[in-house]
């Protein structure tokens, strides 16, 4: 990583607001969305120095919080912890990029599955609905809210608590509303949420599993596009 002039960050940062979704957050993940979206937004750019007072001082916490923020986005990729200097941020990786949203298909196809075979049989209809309600709407945040709703809905049916711990170790990659800020991502979704409530219909377990793993496979796609456009992968093809 190259280390010159743009060590520190720009004097703009405080200028910046925290994301609302921050919100009912504990204090090291407020500091961890608020350090992605510094990222996202190119307020701190590949090889700037994380300004850790200063973000604390915009959250209004105190130094710990942001220490094991900058813990879990080191384990992320965001960023490298160098000792007695601080942290800097990456260029992240495209490929890292598309394994994420990958990983994330495997692991909810696999829940799918388990839903299939475990639910009550009206799994089925409660997707149907949620399915509906992302479809008659063109609201990101209620979007955001229903396919939350329907990926819990089928972890829930999966009757599965490993699934559970694997999801809550996984992080997206946007932070922010997902479908406000990925451009193609309602469609992709809806496209992709249609073709797995047929297959749960139906009882198509590796039907649903392969619609989960497309759907999340193109989400990943569009998030890539999205990063190169905005020069997060730091000059890399």
């Amino acid at each position: 990583m190259t280390r010159g002039s743009r060590l520190d960050a720009a004097d703009d940062l405080a200028a910046t607001v925290p994301p609302p979704e921050m919100v009912r957050r504990s204090s090291g993940e407020q500091a961890a969305v608020y350090i992605r979206r510094l990222i996202f937004d190119g307020h701190l750019r590949p090889g700037i120095r994380v300004p850790q007072e200063q973000i604390a001082r915009t959250l209004g916490i105190s130094r710990i919080p942001i220490r094991e923020a900058l813990i879990a986005l080191e384990r992320e990729g965001w960023v490298t912890i160098e000792l007695h200097r601080g942290a800097f941020v990456n260029a992240l990786d495209a490929r890292a990029v598309s394994d994420t949203y990958d990983m994330f298909g495997l692991v909810y196809g696999f829940a799918v599955r388990r839903a299939i075979e475990r639910g009550d049989g009206a799994v089925g209809d409660r997707l149907a609905a949620l399915e509906r309600a992302i479809v008659s709407t063109d609201d990101a945040d209620e979007i955001g809210r229903a396919v939350i709703e329907f990926h819990a809905t089928i972890v829930d049916a999966a009757h599965s608590p490993r699934v559970k711990v694997v999801l809550r170790a996984m992080s997206g990659m946007i932070p922010g509303n997902f479908f406000a800020l990925v451009p193609g991502a309602v469609e992709s979704e809806r496209k992709g949420l249609a073709a797995v409530v047929r297959a749960v219909v139906r009882g198509d377990a590796d039907k649903a599993a392969d619609g989960y793993a497309r759907m999340m496979r193109r989400q990943g796609e569009l998030v890539v596009e999205l990063f190169e456009e905005r020069g997060l992968f730091g000059g890399e093809e």
